[in-house]
């Protein structure tokens, strides 16, 4: 076990908003391509938007791409409401596809519009929304890239230019007025959205998804449960039949399993960064589809299995996931309490590694929870996307541990007579870099942040 470094960090010009923050980042990006020219420090205080939406640090801009309410670009409806997961695809002649999932439940505001050979169940009002960007991130297009699905929170893009829609439910036809089951990941295709049509990739799991992340040697697809509520939720691998197939091969089944950290029965217990287990176990999986029994339920053995609260975001990094718990609560039936816990896992050395701990345990306090969605920076560094209460940010964190505000939404982003903020989340990069995309959770809206991103 390595020695703790604790470290209270900057109040980056945020009033009220700072991170206790514990960890050895560069444990976090060794071996990546951001570790190469990592980033010291921040960008600077943020400056007051006169327009009130988005607060950034002197020499960046914003521009809004979309918002719920508005009309669709296809003509196809309105912009759908609860904007969230996302990622940046690249496209042809410098083009950007921007894949961007919407967590509507059935008292949405604005569902995805229903369309043919795009539409899983017609009483689902979640789904994806598909738009192409050209060079200066004008949008070209915006479109449905899939329908009828539920609660599309996360996911994650595969090694072939896709991306992997996660439904966070585990509804059944029948409730909630649904036709179908749902708690599926579907694939979808942004730039053909009726190649890969509204199909659930079943063998991969029906459970609480959150966010998948693919090791793009061996094909191999990790994913997170959020669970928030006891039974808590696994941290899951699928072993694809057909391992970086492209398009379509994932409907081809393959066999899912469940982490097991030999004697740790719920990750929020360990508290020391850097902290390691080697040895990790992968138990298979029961019953994938839950037909009787949810899959944090079932039956792995004497042995049991190894439950986390709120698993959320996952990312590939180098030769290794991480995965984010974004917070444990022992009133709430954690063993322990954190404000936040980064994990590492080697699948070569089969060694899992704890290198981020936010909080509770030092001075400086969040003011919600974090961290929630979370992508490496092309100049080095983590972005993070806080889910609480009170002001919402992005938080950047640099290899030294620094933490600084990137972003700050306005109240509600210029809903002045509502009085709840609006989170952050689906936070990417465009694939040169240059852009940060990021929503607004409510109301729907999304950001193209530019500026020097590489100083």
């Amino acid at each position: 076990m390595s020695a703790t470094r604790r470290q209270i960090l900057a109040r980056s010009g945020a009033l009220g908003a700072g991170i206790a923050f514990s960890g050895a980042l560069s444990e976090l990006f060794a071996g990546t391509a951001a570790a190469q020219g990592i980033g010291h420090t921040g960008y600077g205080p943020l400056v007051p938007d006169p327009d009130g939406l988005l607060d950034l640090p002197k020499g960046f801009r914003y521009k809004v791409l979309s918002r719920e309410g508005d009309r669709l670009r296809s003509g196809e409806g309105t912009v759908p409401s609860n904007h969230d997961g996302m990622t940046a695809l690249p496209g042809r002649h410098g083009r950007v596809h921007l894949v961007r999932n919407h967590e509507n439940r059935p008292t949405a505001r604005f569902s995805v519009p229903t369309i043919a050979g795009l539409t899983y169940d017609p009483e689902g009002k979640g789904g994806c929304t598909a738009l192409t960007l050209d060079g200066h991130n004008n949008v070209l297009s915006e479109r449905v890239a899939i329908a009828g699905t539920a609660v599309n929170c996360a996911g994650g893009h595969t090694p072939w230019g896709t991306w992997l829609t996660c439904e966070e439910t585990e509804d059944t036809a029948g409730t909630n007025g649904y036709t179908k089951d749902h708690g599926f990941v579907f694939e979808v295709d942004p730039a053909d959205p009726h190649r890969t049509g509204a199909v659930p990739l079943t063998a991969m799991g029906r459970f609480q998804h959150e966010a998948v992340a693919i090791d793009p040697k061996s094909g191999t697809v990790y994913e997170t449960e959020d669970a928030f509520l006891k039974p808590f939720g696994l941290f899951y691998r699928f072993l694809p039949n057909r391992p970086q197939g492209g398009t379509g091969s994932l409907r081809a089944g393959g066999r899912l399993q469940a982490m097991r950290v030999p004697g740790v029965a719920d990750l929020s217990a360990v508290q020391e960064t850097g902290t390691t287990f080697h040895n990790i176990e992968w138990a298979d999986v029961p019953d994938p589809l839950a037909a009787q029994t949810p899959i944090r339920l079932q039956d792995f053995g004497p042995k049991g299995i190894t439950h986390a609260q709120k698993l959320e975001g996952c990312y590939w990094g180098g030769r290794c996931v991480y995965f984010v718990s974004s917070f444990a609560h022992s009133a709430e039936g954690s063993a322990a309490d954190h404000f936040g816990q980064i994990w590492r896992y080697d699948p070569a050395a089969r060694r899992l590694t704890l290198v981020i701990v936010f909080g509770p345990d030092t001075d400086v306090q969040l003011p919600g929870e974090s961290p929630d969605n979370i992508c490496l920076a092309p100049s080095g560094g983590l972005m993070v996307c806080e889910d609480g209460n009170g002001a919402q940010h992005v938080f950047g964190v640099t290899r030294r541990g620094e933490v600084y505000a990137m972003a700050r939404g306005r109240q509600n982003i210029g809903t002045p007579q509502a009085p709840e903020w609006g989170e952050f989340a689906g936070v990417t990069f465009s694939p040169d870099g240059d852009t940060m995309y990021v929503n607004c959770y409510t109301p729907g809206t999304t950001f193209a942040v530019t500026g020097p991103w590489r100083r």
